[in-house]
């Protein structure tokens, strides 16, 4: 097994990603709206998956709510941002704390069903008022408590709901401000100051992933973005105690295509490179590299240049897809009723 959660092209296996999977065994996999048409072909599609890989492999989505979703009408319903939850929170805390664990429960219940175990979520960067808007009404709020709350909230959900969750971005995007998807953000706030991020990572320490932030941290390491940064990854695993399987985020977003990402060097092929950016974070202490493109190419040259998967990191993983529970057959509407009564409470 290669320590490798990968994306696909389309709406079904190829024959060309079927022989690559096959022959790597990748660790698990990512879907996107290019891999979404109806239930039907999404649960025979995470089906073909899992036979390919012959264990109940990992499969993941980002299904948050509001603008970051890949399962939308008219197939299943639209989902709330974190924002709403935070708002409720101003005025009635322990219902808010309900309402997000009921969204949970909802989103688990329609993943579920389609073949999906693994939603990345919840969101644990904390707003910031400079902050770019790529995290935005993403965020559940300002005050690290709130947002340690509510995603202990999420967590709590999709625990009994019977999927993982995945904390994003350690050690924290809220400060950022860029679009990492599209450049390197670079934040130069004081150790003291970043405290405030750090904390909703540091309460939720036992969750079973997390993902990491293409950000350089100056307070951290000047030179190396997050992702590829032995310092910052030591960090995350002993400053913050995070002891869950760690992933990078995207290998494809622009940050890492930075010079100053610390994993990109000037003048060289960017194609080429995607085998020394898988390299290079699971170097710095990554469990697994995720590539969410589906471009073969770049697959292949990150399959070609990854290594077998640590025992730790498959001790990691197995503990992860263990965290979750059995779910229930309660459908998607109940939960999401529930939730809409207390939301309309904010």
């Amino acid at each position: 097994m290669q320590p490798l959660f990968l994306g696909l092209a389309g709406l079904t296996l190829n024959d060309e990603e079927r022989a690559l999977f096959r022959a790597a065994g990748p660790a698990g996999y990512i879907l996107f709206k290019r891999n979404i048409d109806s239930p039907d072909q999404v649960r025979a599609l995470t089906q073909s998956l899992r036979d390919l890989a012959g264990r109940d492999v990992p499969i993941l989505i980002d299904q948050e709510g509001g603008r970051v979703a890949r399962l939308r009408p008219p197939h299943w319903p639209e989902f709330p941002t974190g924002e709403r939850f935070g708002l409720l929170y101003d005025k009635a805390p322990i219902t808010a704390i309900e309402a997000c664990r009921l969204n949970a429960l909802a989103l688990a219940a329609l993943l579920r069903e389609l073949g999906i175990n693994v939603d990345c979520l919840p969101l644990l960067d904390v707003r910031d008022p400079g902050g770019h808007d790529i995290i935005g009404d993403r965020a559940f709020g300002a005050e690290p408590m709130v947002v340690s709350a509510l995603g202990k909230a999420v967590l709590d959900g999709f625990q009994a709901g019977g999927i993982c969750g995945v904390v994003k971005h350690i050690p924290g995007h809220g400060r950022a401000r860029a679009d990492s998807h599209l450049e390197l953000p670079v934040v130069t706030t004081s150790r003291d100051e970043l405290e405030r991020d750090f904390e909703p990572f540091r309460r939720l320490a036992d969750a079973p992933m997390a993902m990491t932030a293409h950000i350089t941290y100056t307070a951290l390491d000047a030179h190396r973005c997050a992702t590829l940064s032995p310092t910052v990854i030591d960090f995350i695993r002993n400053g913050i105690g995070f002891g869950g399987l760690l992933m990078s985020d995207d290998l494809g977003m622009h940050a890492l295509g930075n010079p100053q990402s610390g994993g990109h060097p000037p003048g060289s092929n960017a194609l080429s490179d995607f085998g020394a950016r898988a390299l290079a974070c699971l170097d710095a202490g990554c469990d697994i590299a995720l590539h969410c493109s589906g471009d073969f190419a770049e697959m292949r040259s990150i399959v070609e240049a990854a290594p077998v998967m640590s025992d730790a990191a498959a001790t990691r993983l197995a503990a992860a897809m263990a965290w979750m529970g059995p779910g229930d057959s309660t459908p998607v509407a109940e939960w999401a009723a529930a939730r809409d009564t207390l939301l309309a409470l904010a």
